[in-house]
């Protein structure tokens, strides 16, 4: 059975609390396990009660690394989300997602410039059209801030 990084053991491993062994190790283990058997059932008993221990101990470890991991990948995910910060009367553009069935070579994904008319609280933003009056609400990460253009201090002339 595969390892499993995420839960730190193999899945077989969780099930039957023991490592997946080959049909010869098996074969050789139950050699020995028949010459040195011993029937006595109080002793068979315990042993059973400590392998299921044993079993539950595990399986709460591969909770606990599954807990681990799912932490670690949200921590990274959530470092790569962009915070963006909304104030009225600033120009935005806005994604258009209809365009990922049909796309264009050469359409824009954006569209704009929008004015930002209202900032609600969990990112929802109203904006609008300068002619149209319209407004609407669309979530906080469909949007980029629009700049009009650059200033002449912005860019530096370079000679050849």
């Amino acid at each position: 059975m595969s390892y499993s990084s995420l839960i730190g053991m193999s899945p077989y491993q969780i099930v039957f609390s023991k490592a997946c062994q080959l049909l010869v190790e098996v074969e050789h283990k139950a050699y020995w396990a028949i010459k040195s058997c011993s029937l006595d059932l109080a002793s068979v008993g315990a042993k059973r009660k400590l392998q299921l221990q044993e079993l539950e101990e595990l399986r709460r470890e591969a909770y606990e690394n599954a807990q681990i991991y799912k932490e670690k990948t949200k921590a990274i995910h959530d470092k790569l989300i962009l915070r963006r910060e909304f104030h009225m009367g600033q120009k935005v553009l806005l994604y258009v997602s209809r365009l990922k069935l049909m796309p264009g070579k050469l359409c824009s994904r954006w569209e704009g410039p929008f004015i930002v008319t209202n900032v609600f609280p969990y990112r929802a933003v109203e904006i609008k059209r300068e002619p149209t009056r319209r407004c609407f609400i669309v979530n906080g990460h469909r949007l980029k801030p629009y700049y009009d253009g650059f200033s002449t201090q912005d860019v530096e002339v370079i000679t050849l």
